[in-house]
């Protein structure tokens, strides 16, 4: 075989005269008759190589039987470009190989589609992934994925953190999502769970007196997936001891600020803007706002009182919010189908109605717009949603649930529709002090907000026994650009607190011992107060490679279905292996 001495994205003018041997794919061919051009590929570049009339007919007509995708090793002299041939785009666009020797490597049949051509099918490229990673667009995705990872570690490591593996078969534990097990062979009826997170591995490293622990660790949940998520994953996965939550997130900050400015060439200002989540709530009606913009729910339930819109009044008989948006431009922007589209937007996140009301310079617009009449009724509207002419304002009125979920998703829609902000520009904040728990209607009990590990505030100790629903966590999300990157908290250090919080979770003193008692063994025996985050290392790569699809940062992901369409998983066994796993089917 011709073994190759450089890579098809190194060669430039240094090189002119020198003799090398080039290994890749065909990218693309031409041939013009005295002359045969091959575009060489691999995954560092493309290298143009020109096989002339000088090297022979039989040289170029092996070369004009060469096909896209085929495997070649092509040697040959570096020389310029002719003048007006260079190909800037190119960091080998100066050069070609005049090409001596050609040896395939591997033919191979017609590919099921174009490799640099347009984007095929999804599932057709999922199908044969071997090829669609061939895309160079989709290869740089992994090189960034690369140094973001190594840029996690080197950043954590200079701050004394040690890389620790934790197990991947471990014990299925509740923690918000349902767990892939694995039966075991050896124990008849028992079951390995994959971990969803290394969450209680990493506490225990904190008991055994590791202090700073790190791992890019893959995790596992069995749930409904959607665009950003898959049910295997991989976060950047943190814990330290002795600490309180700014603690943790000032250790964060310098990972996310080398990733800025590595990936984004932005120099952050640190410490990056804390959000109190209740308030979130209130601005922007759900706890990861994207602040690369405005347009913040506004509450006019003072201003609907004066006037006498029944859906109004009837909201207020009901405790219900009246809430609202103001876009800017809006008015000028949508049509009547173009609202009528956003009311049903807003119905499918439970909203019965939408009022939408456009403000022109000396009146307002719209079904509902004469409710407002022109007077201190108007100005009051105008003046608490700031609006301009040429605005649009639009109002829900309903339950908080309801008025959050709606405008906040209409909040989103538009912001990106009216182009309200640069859509490569970032956006870095903390949101803290979540709940600690909410109420799980279905199931009749208290269910964890985070995870049932979660220290409380301070302060709000004392609610735990008689008001749990307002306790809040000690607990911090990152969010960038409106997506939820990072989630951590402080947790239970002292087993009085986890065993009562187990108890509001509805687990029995004998539930709790039997599922975790190897973490209240270990509470006792001298846990140190501590926290931690993971970040989700496939988001980020989405975001900073201006992905939509958390898909296409992970080498072979699933479908939405949770199949693999290359391989064929999840898959039939062999019923042999079944008896041997003591597992049997269900008709």
């Amino acid at each position: 075989m011709l073994k190759r001495t450089h890579t098809c994205g190194e060669l430039t003018l240094d090189q002119v005269g020198q003799s090398v041997i080039l290994n890749g794919w065909v990218d693309a061919w031409r041939d013009f008759g005295g002359l045969v051009f091959i575009d060489v590929r691999d995954r560092y570049g493309l290298t143009q190589c020109v096989f002339e009339p000088e090297v022979g007919a039989e040289l170029q007509n092996a070369a004009r039987e060469l096909r896209n995708e085929y495997v070649v090793a092509i040697k040959g002299v570096v020389a310029p470009r002719l003048p007006g041939k260079e190909n800037p785009r190119l960091k080998t666009g100066a050069i070609e190989v005049r090409s001596n020797a050609l040896e395939v490597l591997n033919a191979t049949p017609t590919p099921p589609f174009e490799i640099q051509g347009a984007e095929a099918n999804e599932e057709l490229r999922l199908k044969y992934r071997y090829l669609d990673l061939r895309r160079p667009a989709l290869q740089q995705v992994f090189v960034l994925r690369h140094r973001m990872a190594q840029l996690m570690r080197n950043t954590l490591s200079d701050q004394n953190f040690l890389e620790v593996e934790t197990p991947i078969l471990g014990r299925s534990t509740p923690e918000g999502a349902r767990d892939f097990l694995v039966p075991s062979r050896v124990h008849a009826g028992h079951f390995y769970a994959l971990p969803q997170s290394p969450q209680l591995y990493k506490q225990l490293l904190m008991v055994a007196g590791f202090d700073r622990y790190f791992q890019i660790a893959r995790c596992f949940r069995d749930e409904d997936l959607r665009a950003n998520r898959q049910p295997e994953f991989t976060q950047l996965d943190v814990e330290m001891s002795f600490v309180e939550d700014q603690d943790v997130m000032t250790a964060m900050e310098p990972v996310v600020a080398s990733i800025a400015k590595e990936f984004s060439g932005e120099v952050l200002s640190l410490p990056l803007p804390r959000l109190d989540y209740r308030d979130c709530m209130e601005r922007f009606g759900n706890d990861r706002p994207d602040l690369r913009f405005g347009m913040e729910l506004t509450d006019v339930a003072d201003i609907a009182a004066e006037t006498e819109f029944k859906v109004f009044q009837q909201a207020r008989e009901n405790g219900q919010r009246i809430r609202g948006i103001c876009a800017p431009k809006g008015g000028e922007r949508y049509t009547r189908k173009d609202l009528d589209a956003l009311t049903e937007y807003a119905a499918s996140f439970g909203a019965k109605g939408l009022v939408w009301i456009k403000v022109e310079a000396d009146t307002l617009t719209g079904p509902t717009a004469k409710f407002f009449p022109p007077g201190p009724l108007q100005t009051k509207l105008r003046e608490r949603f700031d609006a301009k002419p040429g605005d649009l304002i639009l109002i829900v009125a309903d339950s908080q649930a309801v008025t959050s979920q709606a405008l906040s998703n209409l909040r989103i829609r538009l912001g990106a529709e009216l182009k309200l902000y640069d859509p490569r520009s970032f956006h870095y904040s903390w949101v803290v002090r979540f709940p600690l728990l909410h109420w799980d209607a279905e199931e009749g009990r208290w269910a964890a907000e985070h995870h049932p590990f979660t220290m409380p505030l301070a302060e709000d100790l004392p609610l735990l026994e008689s008001d749990p629903g307002k306790v809040r966590a000690q607990a911090y999300d990152l969010v960038i650009n409106g997506e939820e990157c990072g989630g951590g908290t402080i947790r239970c250090h002292d087993h009085n607190i986890q065993s009562q919080i187990f108890s509001l979770l509805g687990l029995t003193t004998e539930q709790a011992e039997e599922k975790f008692g190897f973490l209240l063994s270990a509470l006792r025996n001298g846990a140190p107060p501590h926290g931690g985050i993971a970040l989700g290392l496939d988001r980020m790569v989405m975001l900073y490679a201006g992905l939509t699809n958390i898909r296409d940062c992970i080498a072979f992901p699933k479908t939405a279905k949770g199949t693999d369409l290359m391989t064929g998983a999840p898959g039939q066994v062999d019923p042999r292996q079944l008896r041997e796993l003591h597992v049997r089917l269900s008709e």
